[in-house]
């Protein structure tokens, strides 16, 4: 059992089974290891009491939370796993990054997209990535619109409604799959020595996630699966991505981000100047401008061009005026 040692009995029996072919019972097990003074018998206490019903179709509402954590025990730096669990049937996904940001969310929820489909609702905390305290713009104000964050933003364009949590127990299925994943999930990596984001990720998605989905779901109450598909002619990564809206200079140069973008005079039937455009960032670093939802052609500039002076023709002198001889203010001197 040294190698199992810090496993609880209803895990090491499964390991032993799977792994190393040992058909032992659950609680024979829990019995001796009791009696061997390493493990300590779990009083139950009062069940626990549900205060929100399970939402009743597949894909009705999804938590979603970032778990930050010593994941791999210190054969690697810590990192955060994004989960996504539904609230009816508690199917899950997951995905490692570096640190819970903007990027790691849109990109999380584009794979379940790519798995699932859309969500009708989603249920996060008020962390900024979903929430900003941020004052509206002049358009926002005119629209009478609530400033949004750039995750905002996306879910708004792909109308999946945005709830946010007050505390942490209000989203309570995500914060418990956080707890099964720090419990089940490290130690699975500890025996595999996986110290990579990558190989853990591939893990997860090869091994893990089936695993534990088939062993904690549950059936809806409802078999209809409220998940859309991506409307057509939309892309996505064109949505979950960074957006601003710049204003298109006389030169036709647009600045983002410390760059200079030049936009190409193929497009000057549009009389893009000092219009407002759409600079996009996708998730993998490329950039999209766009006017109108048309895609522009153009290209990135070393450093702005420096303001065109217009080339004034030099003019000769004016010859003076020489009144003729026939003139009237001539003819009073001529008398």
């Amino acid at each position: 059992m040294a190698k199992y040692g810090d496993f609880g009995p209803t895990l090491a029996v499964e390991y032993l089974q799977r792994d190393d072919g040992e058909d032992l019972d659950e609680e024979t097990l829990r019995r001796w290891l009791i009696s061997a003074g390493l493990w300590q018998a779990r009083r139950r206490g009062t069940p626990h009491r549900q205060w929100r019903e399970r939402r009743a179709h597949w894909g009705e509402l999804v938590q979603m939370d970032g778990s930050e954590h010593d994941w791999f025990e210190g054969r690697r730096a810590r990192a955060s796993m994004m989960v996504m669990i539904d609230d009816a049937t508690n199917w899950t996904h997951a995905k490692f990054f570096e640190s819970e940001t903007t990027a790691a969310a849109m990109s999380v929820f584009q794979e379940y997209v790519g798995y699932y489909g859309l969500p009708r609702a989603l249920y996060v905390d008020r962390d900024s990535i979903y929430e900003t305290t941020r004052d509206s713009t002049v358009d926002e104000a005119l629209q009478d619109a609530a400033p949004l964050t750039q995750f905002g933003r996306a879910m708004q364009e792909l109308e999946v409604e945005l709830n946010l949590a007050h505390s942490p127990q209000a989203k309570g299925r995500v914060e418990r799959r956080h707890a099964v994943f720090q419990d089940r999930f490290v130690k699975a990596l500890r025996l595999r020595k996986i110290d990579t984001l990558a190989a853990a990720n591939q893990f997860l998605e090869d091994e893990f996630l089936d695993e534990m989905n088939e062993r904690f779901h549950v059936p809806a109450r409802s078999e209809a699966d409220l998940h859309r598909s991506v409307p057509r002619g939309l892309r996505l990564e064109h949505v979950l991505c960074y957006q601003e809206h710049r204003v298109v200079q006389n030169d036709w140069t647009v600045s983002w981000c410390s760059r200079i973008f030049q936009i190409h005079e193929k497009h000057q039937k549009l009389s893009l100047a000092k219009k407002k455009i759409v600079v996009s960032e996708l998730l993998d670093g490329q950039i999209r401008l766009t006017h109108q939802g048309r895609s522009l052609v153009w290209k990135e500039l070393p450093e702005r061009p420096l303001p065109v002076k217009p080339k004034r023709t030099p003019q000769a002198a004016p010859t003076p005026y020489k009144p003729a001889t026939t003139h009237p203010w001539r003819s009073k001197f001529q008398r």
